[in-house]
């Protein structure tokens, strides 16, 4: 009996060892973002309201807005609550941003001599008190309201962006300048992108699927425009070498885009948050950012959060972040910090919290004043983006934060 079990001992250990290695395979994935020109409806909207809010800022620093835009056929409406001393013209002011993105021509049905309707009006003191006669034990002011917003970074390209996005926007970046220079002289202001990611696991292995849709002439031929696109645009792409045989290309794929802005479609303020956080990686608070001052923690802590997960990827402890902060209205200090590193954390992730504690301050007054948002700087984040883009003071990593985190490894 003992020789028998020995047997089959030996037995099942041979076959144990001379069965195949089994390797897990990792998930293939897709992941989607868009982006749109500024000439596209809902980014006029964001224009104009930025634009107020930068005329505002410039003639009296304490300005508090909440300005709203919704753009049609033929029509724009201004609305909101601003409380300043300036001495604003707010119809001019929108007359000028629309006329600069390339709206002149009225037969296209919408440009800047546009019907128009102003009503703005000053803002409530119920939710302004929340600012001005709220503050902490060191003199900082509140929230001017309640919320949550988020903030995002990931090691997929140098700017610490989500890939799918910045590939998207850089199309659109390219359909705007080569209207804007004349190399696409039939292009008009209209037009929107869309790239596709694939990964394996974490690791991008290509671009799958890219859609490019843009307002155009009439006089232009679907084939001209086509082949114009994909030598000037997808070709001129600094994410070309991503793109391979088998990447499909979608441009203009109804094969008419001859009506379009306010005059096909409604524009309103802050309805392409997504295309202004992160393209959909992220997640993303309940309020918009455009015609905001930054007493508005909607705009100012998303802009500090963002900082923050940029010190953190950069310094090497995650490869990838989500912060979450929330709010009380009249509160300084925020109710809750919350830190995601998707599993990609070199040390436990109530470090890197403990850190972002003790070395950021996230009380609306100090954010404003460490990010300088005082000063008017806001309309270029509406017509290009928020995040990402060199020259921003969120964009701008503390080294020695950076260093100091990374010695936490």
């Amino acid at each position: 009996m003992f020789k028998l079990n020995l047997y089959f001992f030996f037995f099942n250990k041979l076959i144990i060892l001379s069965s195949p290695i089994r390797i897990k395979k990792l998930k293939k994935s897709y992941f989607t973002s868009e982006y749109v020109t500024k000439g596209h409806p809902d980014k006029i909207a964001d224009q104009i309201s930025d634009a107020i809010l930068d005329e505002l800022l410039r003639q009296d620093a304490a300005s508090r807005a909440a300005v709203e835009t919704t753009v049609e056929k033929d029509y724009f409406h201004i609305m909101g609550e601003v409380t300043t001393k300036a001495r604003l013209d707010a119809e001019k002011i929108a007359r000028r941003t629309i006329r600069e993105i390339g709206y002149t021509d009225p037969s296209l049905g919408f440009s800047d001599s546009s019907e128009s309707r102003i009503k703005l009006h000053e803002q409530s003191p119920d939710i302004s008190m929340g600012v001005d006669s709220s503050y902490d034990d060191k003199g900082q002011q509140g929230a001017g309201d309640q919320g949550i917003m988020f903030g995002y970074a990931v090691d997929e390209t140098r700017q610490l962006m989500p890939l799918a996005l910045m590939a998207s926007r850089e199309l659109t970046d390219l359909l705007t300048a080569r209207r804007e220079d004349g190399s696409l002289p039939y292009l008009r202001p209209d037009g929107k992108s869309q790239v596709t990611v694939e990964y394996e696991g974490r690791k991008i292995r290509r671009i799958d699927t890219v859609v490019i849709s843009t307002q155009h002439d009439e006089s232009v031929t679907l084939g001209q425009l086509r082949s114009d696109i994909m030598e000037n645009i997808v070709e001129a792409s600094s994410f070309r070498n991503l793109m391979d045989d088998d990447t499909r290309f979608f441009i203009n794929p109804t094969g008419r885009f001859v009506l379009g802005g306010p005059a096909a479609d409604t524009g309103l303020t802050g309805r392409k948050i997504i295309v202004d956080t992160y393209g959909g990686r992220a997640h993303h608070g309940g309020g918009a950012f455009s015609g905001k001052d930054s007493s508005k923690v909607d705009r100012s802590a998303a802009y500090a959060l963002r900082n923050i997960a940029k010190t953190i990827v950069s310094s090497g402890v995650a490869d990838e972040c989500e912060l979450q902060v929330a709010y009380a209205i009249g509160v300084a200090e925020p109710v809750s910090v919350l830190v995601d590193t998707f599993g990609t954390a070199r040390i436990d992730e109530e470090k890197i919290e403990a850190f972002v504690r003790d070395n950021f301050d996230l009380r609306p007054g100090a954010i404003i004043d460490n990010l300088g948002l005082r000063n008017p700087i806001f309309l270029d984040t509406a017509r290009y983006g928020h995040f990402g883009r060199p020259g921003y003071s969120w964009e701008k990593v503390d080294p020695k934060l950076v260093g100091k985190l990374a010695g936490l490894i």
